[in-house]
């Protein structure tokens, strides 16, 4: 891959930091600056320019953490409001709340119902540990407008004065980090049925009252106090960026904030942004397109296929199996994104025993499989083009801060290739095809992680790599398996 690096280094002092070096890579037209005195300026094609901090693209794996008053009712999804209220009323939310609530009675009466009395946030903090997530993030207000912390501009519509009367964003921040992991922030930008949001809206988003007075000052309070590493946005899309004023608020949170070093944002900034413009791009829900990507992405995905919000009307044939959440993480990883795992907690704060299980099931694999996925870079394969049930990532020696989620090049010293197997073959052989030229040298050796030591053979016919697996009652990993390549 031919790419222009042009490289200035000044030695400020001994052991020069990151901040002391700039690089600009005009790959794909793309300019990033690592100046120890850059400032940038409050426009798509100077934010672009800012380099992703290194943690974000090594974590891999993050927890994603839908809450709020629509876990009360939880019912259908957490667009319960709108879906029951909205110009599109639905009518099964129609009949039940007709069935199961007094004539009369409002959304906002949810909201005492949400104690959130068994809500432990160390025991979550330990939970998202073992299952080897490396950041979290809470929605800090859903489209409803409730929030989980103490809002200076939403008085009684926040959980200190209403429902769990704590500050649900602070507790599970200092629990997180307690566990040496990130902890980042989701928000809407909209809210539904906000009045002064609904004004601007009226005068064709040409005021921007809201923006104002509610959506910059709640999110300077949640980054000043409680310092997020990740600032999710969404709900955007019925405003262009110009309304939200999202240039100037990252401008801000790359200059002035206190995370202005280490936060990442999404792509989610307003009409026409999302895929264009951010430290890494979610597209739409769900996004996990299965090639390689050139800018750094994000699957975020639920374990309750049909919801992020916790509904007790869940079924069983609904919940993602352990099979299903490892193919989304090891497809997107291959491809250069990250996976945002997403459960919803009850009201009561508690996280149900089959979501704790899918998490925990995965943390058991990744202590094994881990190797392949953190800190991991795309080879020059994603998909093995002869076996659809494998997928490839490698080791570099060294990041490339500037353009993370690019193929090795001739400059890259790869120290492994990873294999990652998602069905056990017949016969306990492994057909491949694009790893044959690197056995077809002689040079490298293989390993299953999880049975380090135990070299394995292979032969090669036609172009195709018959790899001898060993046999499957003697492999530490349940429900996939990596082969990791390495040279003699």
């Amino acid at each position: 891959m031919m790419r222009l690096l042009l490289i200035s280094v000044f030695i400020r002092f001994a052991g020069a930091s990151i901040g002391d070096i700039k690089i600009i890579d005009v790959n794909n037209g793309i300019e990033k600056d690592f100046s120890f005195d850059k400032r940038f300026r409050p426009t798509w094609s100077d934010l672009d320019k800012r380099p992703l901090p290194e943690w974000y693209d090594k974590a891999k794996i993050g927890i994603f953490l839908h809450w709020g008053v629509y876990a009360v009712p939880s019912f259908g999804s957490e667009w319960f409001w709108t879906n029951w209220k909205g110009n599109d009323n639905n009518q099964k939310y129609i009949d039940f709340m007709k069935n199961n609530y007094p004539p009369g009675f409002t959304y906002q009466e949810f909201a005492p119902m949400f104690t959130a009395e068994f809500f432990d946030p160390a025991a979550w903090a330990q939970l998202f540990a073992k299952a080897g997530a490396k950041y979290i993030v809470l929605t800090s207000k859903h489209h409803e407008g409730f929030t989980l912390f103490p809002s200076t501009r939403s008085f009684s519509w926040n959980s200190v004065d209403v429902g769990p009367r704590r500050d649900l964003v602070g507790e599970l921040a200092a629990a997180v980090r307690n566990e040496s992991l990130k902890f980042g922030v989701y928000h809407s930008l909209y809210e539904w049925y906000n009045p002064i949001y609904n004004q601007d809206k009226d005068n064709k988003f040409k005021t921007h009252t809201y923006t104002d007075t509610k959506l910059w000052p709640d999110i300077k309070q949640l980054v000043n106090d409680y310092k997020p590493s990740v600032i999710w946005s969404d709900g955007d899309w019925e405003a262009y960026d110009d309304y939200w004023r999202s240039t100037d608020l990252l401008a801000w949170l790359y200059n002035d904030s206190p995370v202005k070093d280490e936060v990442v944002v999404n792509d989610r900034w307003g009409i026409g942004i999302p895929g264009h413009h951010g430290d890494f791009y979610n597209h739409a829900d769900r996004y996990n397109p299965g090639e390689l990507q050139d800018h750094k992405w994000e699957n975020a995905f639920t374990v309750d296929k049909k919801s992020w919000g916790y509904r007790r009307d869940m079924k069983i044939n609904e919940i993602m199996s352990i099979d299903e959440l490892l193919y989304q993480v090891v497809s997107t990883v291959s491809c250069g994104g990250n996976a945002l795992i997403n459960v919803g907690p009850t009201k009561e704060g508690t996280i149900i025993p089959i979501f704790q299980e899918r998490l925990l099931s995965l943390g058991e694999w990744l202590s094994i499989n881990g190797e392949a996925i953190y800190n991991s870079s795309p080879w020059f394969y994603q998909n093995d083009t002869m076996n659809q049930k494998v997928w490839y990532t490698c080791a570099k020696a060294t990041y490339d801060a500037a353009y993370p989620t690019r193929q090795p090049d001739d400059d890259d010293k790869v120290n492994a290739i990873y294999a990652i197997i998602l069905t056990w073959p017949d016969k306990s052989v492994l057909a491949l095809g694009d790893i044959t030229p690197y056995l077809y040298s002689g040079t490298y050796k293989v390993e299953m992680l999880g049975n380090e030591g135990q070299y394995l053979t292979w032969k090669i016919t036609d172009g195709v790599s018959a790899i001898q697996l060993p046999d499957i009652t003697t492999v530490k990993s349940q429900n996939a398996w990596t082969l990791k390549f390495t040279k003699k």
